[in-house]
């Protein structure tokens, strides 16, 4: 049995033990230290594709809702200069902030950023102040997080996404089968967008500015007209190269259109060509 698919049977081993009693269990520590490393090494992930498909491991959500409960609370104190000011927090002693050294080759730039413990970021990251990655996200290779940008639990971005400011990424840690959000390669997401509801965007898709995606709000394609949804079998899927625009649509009923109303939806407006390649390129100096 190699190691992850041990660390798989001790972690649900300990699924449903209490909090007192997990936190007297030298071995469920012992246990947890070795997923967590893992974890922070992008070597387990919350969710990968197998055979093309996007796969939930919830074996990797119970390890990290195993570091929840085994975990006690504990003041830290985060100096930033020699005179001792900096920063206090209280959280779980075991989901401290992710120790990030100049061999990690990720790049955060001050001003109020936070990466929790449990996560990954690949080499060539860069991360704007004020940004904040959850405990089991994953982020890839040459990917930019922005200023005011989330990435939550578990959420998986892909290489060479650009997340503008203000994104917000979505996290899930329960129910434990759920899908995380998850971003693939080379996805442009636009400034004050929401990804939210174990949304999938396939690479290279465009979100446009102050775009919402969710569970329950479909999305209209005018390219192919179809229209895409989340189901009970089926997260929401943005098809490859979409470019994606905040839209409406018409309300029904006399009610509604007495008064011209009309509701938020997203629209598929077009797929990606040269043209919007050279309006999202990323500037590489920036890296």
């Amino acid at each position: 049995m190699g190691q992850s698919e041990q660390l798989k049977a001790d972690i649900l081993g300990f699924a449903g033990v209490g909090a007192a009693a997990l936190q007297e269990n030298s071995e469920a520590r012992r246990v947890f230290e070795s997923f967590k490393q893992l974890l922070n090494e992008g070597k387990v992930r919350a969710a990968e594709k197998i055979g093309g498909e996007w796969v939930v491991n919830q074996w990797v959500k119970e390890g990290i809702l195993l570091g929840m409960r085994l975990g006690r609370l504990q003041e830290n104190f985060v100096p930033l200069d020699e005179h001792n000011s900096g920063f206090a927090f209280i959280d779980k002693d075991t989901w401290p902030l992710k120790k990030i050294t100049l061999a990690s080759n990720v790049r955060i730039v001050p001003g109020g950023s936070a990466v929790r413990d449990g996560s990954y970021l690949a080499p060539g990251v860069v991360m704007m102040p004020p940004a904040y990655v959850n405990v089991g996200a994953y982020v890839d290779e040459g990917t930019m997080i922005d200023s005011h940008a989330l990435v939550g639990s578990c959420a998986q971005v892909g290489k060479k996404v650009h997340l503008s400011a203000g994104v917000q990424v979505g996290g899930v840690l329960e129910p434990i089968g759920a899908m995380p959000v998850i971003i693939e390669d080379e996805v442009m997401v636009g400034g004050n967008c929401g990804i939210y509801e174990g949304t999938i965007v396939k690479e290279r898709a465009v979100i446009g500015t102050g775009v919402i995606l969710n569970g329950s709000t479909p999305v209209y394609d005018l390219a192919r007209n179809t229209i895409y949804r989340k189901t009970a079998d089926s997260p929401l899927v943005i098809p490859a190269g979409a470019v994606v625009v905040a839209g409406s649509r018409s309300v029904k009923g006399e009610f509604a259109a007495e008064h011209g109303l009309s509701i938020y939806t997203p629209l598929i407006i077009k797929y990606r060509d040269s043209r919007t390649d050279s309006a999202t390129a990323l500037e590489e100096a920036l890296r």
